[in-house]
């Protein structure tokens, strides 16, 4: 467990995370929960992220774009499904 109390399991180029919400809310509709894919590069992960919006997701957090994480900087998008799901 890291300093913010973020668990990481690595293995073999993926990643599961358990943290606690970021926005201080209860756990909820995947309110700290992430399901993540692992992208070819940045314009197939605006593609992925315009689909989503596209067919009801909402974009949440910062906008698709790269952020410095623990392991270097990276790529990130995020959407909620039309049901709420992150």
């Amino acid at each position: 467990m890291d300093a913010k109390g973020r668990l990481a399991y690595t293995h073999n180029g993926a990643r599961f995370m358990v943290t606690k919400p970021i926005d201080g809310k209860p756990a909820a509709c995947a309110n700290g929960g992430t399901i993540g894919f692992t992208m070819s590069d940045a314009k197939q992960a605006d593609a992925w992220h315009a689909a989503g919006v596209a067919n009801g997701g909402t974009s949440i957090e910062d906008p698709p774009g790269v952020r410095q994480g623990a392991a270097g900087q990276v790529y990130l998008a995020y959407l909620r499904d039309p049901d709420g799901n992150k």
